[in-house]
């Protein structure tokens, strides 16, 4: 990365042979390929569709669907600033202009030398540590001015990335609380052979093969002893949606199996919520009990084959994470007879996103594992019997399988003991913003909003997004409101507004955060969240009326109820919520009690100023206008 590019050629076999020539890898190979030729060309494409016997047409399909793909060179060093709200709040904006300024280099465009690209992407996962950006997908967080000179003297004298100083890529934890989940002393193993002992203990035979796979009878003991224990437990998916995990592994434990196919466990990693990042610190620290908590799944609904789908925004964490899987295939906790019980074959794979917030869908990740563009399916049927390549299939969350492997090891009563009675456990929870101590805090499900504030250390705050744009924004006067699925629920996010933020922006950010990520399946979704970006724009613009606002209602119905999936169903979340608490953020800018058109042609005119070098009175329509009068 950061040199010369390569011919497809060159290095299209290794990667093939890699991917078993398989066409569901698409994702992967083209990730490779990209790597190691800059950029998606024809030539490459025309490779593909040979080798792998698919259409070209569908290879420039899925090369197009995701952001982390270019089908037109992008430059060697492709710059990526994060540029989410927190990050702007950071100062992400005057930190992207300066590098482009040293580089003269127009943001969102390719150096004249083809040498760098500078653009923006969404939340990379950083908010603790921002302003950041990714250069060729290596993140490098905690920019000012000076890491920025220091930067561009990098791309100036063509550096390849491998021989960056180190110190560039440190991503620290910043772990600031921890509990049972982040203070765990569990060794590798420890669960599996826990869940095991409980399971033996119950009088089954649990290294019996054919029990093991096909599954027990309800009642009986063996692996579903473990489902029982996470049903004790009353273990929710982490991931946001809190379904019932126990419910979801049983229903996969039972779902038929046709001859020769096998039943599936998936680790979402696609960690995409803007402000979220405690899945960052779970894979980078506690990656052997997350892979255990898989494992502890696999055993519990008897399948042989695992896939941790991570974020492209991630790729710096690949590495160590195939570490720690060869070290656990090394120690018999991964590959055929796990802990020595005959039949107890699983592995794990894993498959990196490209750029595609909606892939945090289950149907959508399994959609990118097959080779796909990541478009949410329809359901029914749901994953847990028509999954992967339509086998049954579980997906969980990081934390979600963190948590099952504690619950493995402690057992369902002592998990059920933390937290609230309808949402078990702690909660890990990515704290950003206005806030002294930004980082991953662990607390127990039931702490107050207020609570949190506290620790993280803040001042005169007058708003939290909990859950990111698609949650909910809390006021200060809500700040009693508790972190719970009976409450207010969360995937983990938890930004912090004080009152010098314009709640306003805040929204719109997000506006602009849901129309670039639609995944355009939906009509609904791909015009409407579009059409609630404008309407924002119009306000910024000092063209609002109260007309605007019905709009806005009206477009929150049409969403809500016609969308695909959630990102439509969510999208106008943020714009109401900051209209019902911050009313005058939104009332500052309405300039019409009736109606304002969004166009204004005084201000498509302002280019042709800029070019011509005229900003007097007779070259602005309106000033020209009333003068005239």
């Amino acid at each position: 990365m950061g040199e010369k590019s390569k011919a497809p050629a060159a290095v299209l076999p290794t990667i093939l042979q890699r991917w078993r020539n398989d066409p569901t890898a698409l994702v992967q190979i083209l990730r490779e390929a990209q790597e190691e030729t800059d950029w998606i060309s024809p030539e490459l494409i025309d490779a593909l569709a040979a080798a792998l016997h698919l259409p070209r047409a569908k290879i420039e399909g899925v090369a197009g669907f995701y952001s982390f793909f270019y089908t037109r060179p992008r430059g060697r060093y492709r710059v990526l600033f994060a540029d989410n709200i927190v990050e702007r709040m950071q100062g992400s904006v005057a930190l992207r202009e300066r590098m482009c300024r040293n580089l003269w280099v127009e943001s969102g465009k390719v150096s004249e030398d083809g040498l760098v690209s500078v653009d923006t992407t969404s939340c990379i996962g950083m908010g603790d540590q921002g302003p950041a950006l990714l250069v060729n997908n290596r993140a490098v967080p905690n920019l000012d001015a000076a890491r920025i000179d220091r930067l561009c003297e990098l791309i100036r004298g063509e550096v390849p990335l491998a021989d960056w100083p180190t110190d560039l890529f440190v991503v620290a934890d910043n772990v600031r609380q921890a509990g049972v989940l982040l203070g765990n002393d569990l060794q590798p193993g420890d669960a599996l052979r826990a869940a095991h002992g409980r399971a033996a203990g119950d009088g089954i035979e649990a290294s019996n093969a054919r029990s093991w796979r096909e599954g027990l009878p309800a009642g009986l003991a063996g692996p579903v002893a473990v489902i029982e224990e996470i049903r004790r437990a009353g273990l929710r998916g982490r991931g946001g949606a809190g379904f019932a995990t126990a419910l979801k592994w049983d229903a996969c434990r039972n779902a038929p199996l046709a001859a020769g196919r096998q039943r599936i466990v998936v680790c979402n990693a696609d960690e995409g919520e803007p402000g979220t990042f405690k899945d960052r610190v779970l894979l980078a620290s506690h990656a052997d009990l997350v892979l255990e908590g898989m494992t502890v799944a696999a055993y519990a609904v008897g399948a042989a084959r695992g896939f941790l789908y991570l974020r492209g925004e991630y790729r710096h964490l690949l590495g160590p994470l195939l570490a720690v899987l060869a070290r656990r295939r090394a120690a018999g906790l991964l590959g055929r007879a796990i802990l020595g019980i005959a039949g107890f074959d699983f592995d794990i794979e894993i498959h990196l996103g490209a750029g595609a917030y909606v892939c945090g869908e289950e149907s959508a990740l399994i959609e990118s594992l097959e080779g796909k563009r990541g478009t949410p399916r329809n359901r029914p049927p749901f994953p847990v019997t028509h999954g992967y390549l339509e086998q049954p299939t579980v997906v969980d969350n990081v934390e979600t399988f963190a948590c099952a492997a504690l619950i493995a090891q402690h057992g369902g009563d002592w998990f059920a003991g933390i937290g609230t009675a309808k949402s078990t456990g702690t909660k890990l929870l990515s704290v950003s913003g206005d806030v002294a101590r930004p980082g991953i805090y662990e607390f127990p499900f039931g702490v107050s909003v207020g609570e949190v504030l506290a620790a993280a250390g803040t001042a005169d705050t007058q708003a939290v997004q909990v859950g990111g744009p698609s949650g909910t924004c809390v006021g200060a006067a809500e700040f009693g409101r508790r972190i719970a699925f009976e409450d207010v629920p969360s995937a983990g996010a938890f930004m912090v507004f004080d009152s010098t933020r314009d709640m306003f922006e805040v929204a719109r950010n997000f506006t602009h955060f849901f129309a670039h990520e639609s995944c355009g399946f939906c009509t609904p979704c791909r015009v409407g969240t579009p059409l609630l970006k404008n309407l924002m724009d119009k306000l910024a613009n000092g063209h609002g009326s109260p007309y605007d606002f019905a709009e806005i209602e009206k477009m929150n119905h049409i969403l809500q109820q016609m969308s695909h999936c959630g990102l439509g169903h969510s999208a106008c979340n943020p714009v109401l919520d900051t209209i019902a608490r911050f009313r005058p953020a939104y009332e500052r800018r309405l300039s019409n009690a009736s109606f304002e058109p969004a166009f204004d042609l005084d201000r498509a005119l302002a280019p042709a100023r800029q070019m011509t070098g005229r900003d007097d009175a007779g070259a602005h329509l309106s000033i020209h206008a009333e003068e005239e009068q």
